[in-house]
């Protein structure tokens, strides 16, 4: 996918850089089903923002010391929107405290992931050579490898956290970024605005961070958000497995996991609601990420 270089000295081409945002705005806002997704995503944001005032129950608070027997495993109700688990936690609170960790996790896994994968893929499109070699075989190396299983192996040897979840999937998960950032800098490089910047004595690292990643930023904002998704998918089947957060912090694939062996049973609520909860972002994102890659091609602009 093409992009139109924003390209700029002064108060005329940030004019253009303003209509050029501007109009994909107006792409975006036209496209429902990517205004669908942005509705679920900022509506999963404001629930991990306002957990406390929008929940009744803390998520660790075992309610059959204050409600009994009877709040072990309820069904949905007018009092536990959906339901509670074995050990008479609200699933309703557990959900929504789930977001902010799924969140916190693909927010700072997919920031080491665009740092890593900017930075890199800059240096292999624009300098070319060993370095690019380097740099590919390195890319490849890690495509070599089943993502998950690779995640895996990196989090087994050290006692599970967040912060191992998020810095093993941002340093795994920059390899995608890092290709369309190549692709984007090779083209770049040889146009006139970067020749003229060199001709007028202008440093490689300038050249790199201020005129070309410039214009970069469009096809990273597409990636990472199509990324943020997968990450949650991911975050989501550590957590399951036990590689990702532990018991009682709240975790949509870690609510699944608990909550598996009593579907067949008619206790279908502890699993079903996270697993929606996880459809239901990750398809937001998307979704999303689908509306900004249009809204984002400026041959789409007609």
């Amino acid at each position: 996918m093409e992009y139109a270089p924003v390209i700029g000295v002064g108060t005329s081409a940030e004019g253009q850089a303003r209509s050029l945002w501007y109009d994909a705005w107006v792409r975006l806002r036209r496209n429902k089903l990517a205004m669908l997704g942005l509705g679920i995503v900022v509506l999963v944001i404001l629930l991990a923002i306002f957990a406390p005032y929008i929940t009744r129950y803390d998520p660790t608070e075992q309610l059959i010391w204050t409600e009994g027997r009877a709040a072990q495993l309820a069904p949905p109700n007018a009092k536990h929107w959906f339901g509670t688990d074995l050990y008479g936690r609200d699933i309703f609170s557990r959900v929504v405290y789930g977001s902010r960790v799924s969140l916190q996790i693909a927010i700072a896994a997919m920031g080491i992931s665009v740092f890593i994968g900017t930075v890199l893929g800059a240096l292999a499109g624009y300098y070319g050579g060993w370095i690019d070699e380097v740099i590919s075989w390195l890319m490849n190396v890690i495509y070599a490898f089943p993502f998950l299983l690779f995640i895996i192996t990196v989090v087994a040897f050290l006692p599970p956290s967040l912060t191992l979840v998020y810095v093993a999937i941002g340093l795994i998960s920059w390899v995608s970024i890092g290709r369309v950032v190549r692709g984007q800098v090779l083209a770049f490089k040889n146009q006139e605005f970067v020749e003229a910047a060199r001709a007028l004595g202008v440093s490689n690292r300038r050249i790199i961070f201020h005129h070309i990643l410039h214009n970069v930023i469009a096809p990273v904002i597409v990636q990472a958000t199509l990324g943020m998704g997968s990450i949650i998918m991911t975050e989501a089947a550590l957590s399951y497995l036990g590689f990702g957060t532990q018991p009682p912090t709240p975790s949509w694939g870690l609510e699944i996991s608990m909550g598996q062996d009593y579907l067949l049973s008619g206790k279908w609520w502890w699993s079903i609601f996270p697993g929606i909860a996880i459809c239901l972002t990750v398809l937001g994102f998307n979704l999303l990420g689908d509306g900004l890659r249009d809204a984002l091609d400026p041959r789409l602009k007609q």
